[in-house]
């Protein structure tokens, strides 16, 4: 049965406006995004099918073009759209945590460093870097390595640190794995990080490590 047939209050347009964004389901959301389903499939259905067929939200809006675009009812012109849904989604998170301390919004710091680190193929690690008032001052990409390893120096990121004045620093890195759990080696490297730029007394506030739809706090490990 399609949508516009449904009784009015199970429309997911219909209940967005009524209930809010945040009442809808991942594939509420992603049907109002597609718009209009295929024969025999509503759009709800559809995206139920790619959200099973994909793994989950993570790695349908991860997907490359390819693999976007071989998905029945998919297409080019609903990847540009879908790409450009997301970068206004980081430049929106990234105003948001230029706009105040990231102490009052860690959640919103949270969402803007897995947004910039969902989903890539490399391992990549970033220093977000912030004034006296844990104001953002840039992000600053430190390393890409291989899909297993990225190399990080903590020389360099005490000069990066200094060159920008940056009076405290937040860590974040991807697994292309998927998985979240940080390694030994992770745990290792941000001990090593840490005790470079206590030398010039700036502390480091978290580490985040991102794996697919999730991530994993040093901070609320306690491990810093």
């Amino acid at each position: 049965m399609p949508i516009s047939q449904w009784p009015q209050q199970e429309r997911p347009r219909e209940r967005l406006l009524q209930q809010g964004a945040t009442a809808l389901s991942d594939a509420e959301l992603l049907a109002i995004f597609l718009r209009t389903g295929v024969a025999g499939c509503s759009a709800v259905q559809l995206a139920r099918n790619l959200l099973q067929q994909f793994g989950g939200l993570a790695q349908l809006l991860s997907a490359s073009e390819q693999e976007f675009c071989s998905y029945r009812g998919l297409g080019q012109a609903k990847y540009v759209q879908l790409q450009a849904t997301l970068e206004l989604a980081r430049r929106y998170l990234a105003c948001e945590v230029a706009r105040s301390s990231v102490l009052s919004s860690p959640q919103t710091v949270r969402d803007y460093l897995q947004i910039q680190l969902q989903g890539l193929e490399q391992e990549r690690f970033l220093l977000l870097l912030l004034d006296s008032q844990h104001r953002v001052i840039e992000l600053n990409t430190l390393s890409i390595g291989t899909i297993n390893a990225a190399t990080v120096h903590p020389r360099e990121v005490v000069k990066t640190t200094l060159a920008a004045n940056a009076a405290a620093v937040i860590l974040a890195h991807n697994h292309p794995s998927g998985v979240c759990e940080p390694s030994n080696a992770d745990r290792q490297i941000t001990g090593r990080i840490q005790q470079a730029l206590a030398l010039i007394d700036v502390p480091v506030l978290d580490h985040l490590v991102v794996g697919s739809g999730q991530s994993c706090s040093f901070a609320e490990r306690g491990w810093l």
